[in-house]
C-alpha cells in the first residue's frame, strides 16, 4: 500500500467517524415573535420604568462554554437596564489535554461560547474567572442554563466552592434551565423547593430537592426557573429579591460612613 492509498484509507475512516454537518438557526427575533411567547416579547420591548432600580447592586454571572444565549443575555440586559453592574465569571482556566485533539479559536482564551439549544452561535467576553472572585464581590450570582454549560461548571472545584460559600453567606443564588444541576453538585438542594428543565428534574429530586413544575420558584436565597421561555419571570424574581433584601458588600458599607 503506497502513501496515497494509506491516506485515502485513513480519510475514509475519519469520514465514518464524522457526523453530517447540519446547522439549525434560531434567531432571537423569531424566538420573541413565536406564538405563545408574547410575555417574553413584552418583557424585552416594554420601556424600563425605573433605570435605577438596581443601582448599586453587583451581580456575577457564572457560565462556561455552552451556555444558552437568551438565558444569559436576557437577564444581563435587564439587570443592566435597571442600573446593576453585571460581570461574567467563567470557570478556572483549565484547557483540555492536548491528546483530546481539540482545535479552538484564539478568542476562546478569554471568551465563552453561546449556544441556541445545541447550536454554537457566538462568544461572550469574560470579566473574571471563578478562582479570582470572592463572596464579597457580588450581591447575587446567577447561572444560565444550556445543555453543556452546567457540566463544564460542575467539574470546576473553584465554581462549586464559590457557589457553596455564596449560599452560606445568605446571598442570592439563582439558576435557570439545566443550571440547577450545578447546585446539586454543590449539595445545596436538600429540602429546597425548586424547579428546572424537565429532563433534569429527576436529578434534582435525587439531590434532595422538592421539585415543582412552575415558571419560577423562590425558596429563601434560592431562585430557580425551568427554561428559556421563563426568562421574564426569572429576571423579575431576581430583581424583586434584590430590592427587598438589603445585602451590603464591604465597600458599600464603607461608603456610607
Amino acid at each position: 500500500m503506497n502513501v496515497s492509498d494509506e491516506s485515502k484509507r485513513e480519510l475514509e475512516i475519519v469520514m465514518q467517524l464524522t457526523s453530517q454537518t447540519a446547522v439549525a438557526g434560531l434567531p432571537v427575533a423569531k424566538l420573541l415573535t413565536a406564538p405563545g411567547n408574547e410575555k417574553m416579547r413584552e418583557f424585552f420591548f416594554t420601556p424600563i420604568d425605573d433605570p435605577k432600580k438596581l443601582a448599586g447592586k453587583k451581580i456575577g454571572v457564572i457560565a462556561a462554554d455552552g451556555f444558552e444565549e437568551i438565558e444569559m443575555l436576557g437577564p444581563v440586559w435587564y439587570f443592566r437596564a435597571l442600573g446593576a453592574q453585571v460581570e461574567i465569571v467563567g470557570p478556572s482556566d483549565n484547557p483540555a489535554p492536548a491528546r483530546f485533539g481539540l482545535s479552538t479559536p484564539e478568542m476562546a482564551k478569554d471568551h465563552i461560547m453561546a449556544i441556541q439549544y445545541l447550536t454554537p452561535v457566538g462568544w461572550v467576553k469574560l470579566d473574571r474567572r471563578a478562582d479570582q472572585v470572592k463572596v464579597d464581590d457580588y450581591d447575587a450570582v446567577f447561572i444560565p442554563g444550556g445543555a453543556w454549560n452546567p457540566d463544564n461548571l460542575r467539574y470546576d472545584k473553584a465554581v462549586i466552592k464559590y457557589v457553596q460559600d455564596f449560599s452560606k453567606a445568605g446571598k442570592l443564588v439563582a439558576a435557570i434551565c439545566h443550571a440547577p444541576v450545578v447546585l446539586a453538585t454543590a449539595d445545596l438542594l436538600k429540602g429546597k423547593k425548586l424547579t428546572g428543565y424537565w429532563n433534569i428534574q429527576t436529578d434534582l429530586v435525587n439531590a434532595g430537592g422538592n421539585v415543582v413544575d412552575e415558571p419560577v420558584v423562590v425558596d429563601g436565597n434560592l431562585i430557580t426557573s425551568r427554561h428559556p421561555i421563563d426568562v421574564a419571570d426569572f429576571s423579575l424574581a431576581v430583581t424583586e429579591w434584590l430590592v427587598s433584601h438589603k445585602v451590603a458588600r464591604p465597600e458599600m458599607a464603607a461608603a456610607t460612613h
